[in-house]
């Protein structure tokens, strides 16, 4: 039987959650036998690598091509990807995130090819204003499948797109598969997270300045790159934090890095299904969350039992949990074991094969 030809379509491929679950996914689609392109719209710097036997093409125009006027550059990127689906053939495009996903179906109409479309935050925040929640809702009913992170998000949209959406979970990489860590854990508050402001960082940084007097032996690490790095070296200065918070930047094997911290922290104001919380409870951290609406905190955490959920930007609740966890350790390991049987529903075999099922029962197979 000839190879299924499967195009996946994002903004780029920067170290951030969904990027990294579509390099995951093409690893995975490669290793099964499909033929695969990733199709961006840009190429930019600090991108995850292009696994091996993957296809790369750039969808964006030339630099030449770039006028002065945005409704003929618009036209200009609308045709060239439209080319792209003409000329790859793909069987079926899977595309993520919000405007990506209103491309791909605008410029596959009337070709032969399926399209799926990924939906992987929050309605308000992937879609952040009323023209883009228009047309998804009005156009996802044009996609063959969309693909949601948290059943909730299906309220969203109007019958004939919330007919066709399915929630799956985010494929983790194998390597965040391990045994809990058996030992005296760092004495370190840790979080993996894009730089950013909905990530809130500062409320973490701000928390943490609570709790360093009663405990003078903790650091906080945060791991990411963003736009928001000089706001937060800015505020650890003026928190006299310089020697207890360490901005760690972008690295390759998280999963070692914070192996044996002591507490995973995620302040975001907004999420889909965070893929770095799903890590973390993984490799059993005692983790401890926002509960944003919308998002998948509270589907995945029993609060006290397998992580911590606290209201969105409460610094109160935020410095009683991390001194729960710190002055109650047997608590905190308790909290981390239950964490890591996570472990069962994420299992890789499962969760890429109903990603697989979903892409073969659109193309018929």
């Amino acid at each position: 039987m000839e190879r299924v030809n499967i195009a996946l379509y994002l903004h780029s491929l920067q170290k951030h959650g969904t990027q990294r679950v579509a390099v995951n996914l093409c690893t995975h689609l490669i290793d099964r036998g499909y033929k695969v392109t990733l199709v961006t719209q840009y190429q930019l710097s600090n991108e995850f690598d292009t696994p091996q036997g993957v296809k790369r093409i750039i969808s964006d125009i030339d630099d030449e091509e770039i006028s002065n006027s945005r409704v003929r550059n618009f036209r200009r990127r609308f045709m060239k990807l439209r080319r792209i689906w003409q000329t790859e053939k793909p069987d079926v495009i899977l595309s993520f995130i919000g405007f990506n996903n209103i491309m791909a179906i605008l410029t596959s109409r009337f070709l032969s090819t399926k399209v799926i479309v990924a939906m992987r935050c929050d309605p308000d925040t992937e879609l952040p204003n009323w023209r883009m929640r228009f047309a998804a809702r009005f156009l996802y009913r044009f996609a063959d499948r969309v693909l949601l992170q948290v059943d909730a998000n299906r309220d969203f949209f109007p019958a004939a797109v919330a007919r066709k959406a399915v929630v799956v979970k985010n494929p983790i990489n194998l390597r965040f598969f391990r045994p809990c860590y058996k030992g005296e854990r760092e004495k370190t508050i840790v979080s993996a997270t894009r730089l950013h402001e909905s990530k809130n960082h500062q409320l973490l940084i701000r928390a943490f300045a609570h709790i360093t007097a009663n405990h003078p032996d903790y650091q906080l690490i945060i791991y990411g790159e963003g736009e928001e790095r000089d706001n937060l070296k800015v505020l650890i200065a003026k928190l006299k934090l310089d020697e207890r918070v360490k901005l760690a930047g972008h690295v390759d094997n998280l999963e070692e890095v914070i192996y044996r911290a002591g507490i995973y922290v995620l302040c975001s104001n907004s999420e889909g299904m965070p893929n770095t919380l799903v890590e973390a409870m993984l490799l059993g951290l005692a983790c401890v969350t926002t509960d944003c609406p919308g998002a998948g905190q509270s589907e995945i955490i029993n609060h006290g039992v397998n992580g911590l959920l606290i209201p969105r930007n409460d610094i109160d609740k935020l410095v009683e949990s991390l001194e729960y966890l710190i002055t109650q350790p047997e608590a905190a390991e308790r909290i981390g074991h239950a964490a890591h049987l996570l472990q069962n529903s994420y299992n890789p075999l499962i969760v890429y094969g109903e990603w697989e099922r979903q892409i073969l029962e659109t193309k018929g197979l």
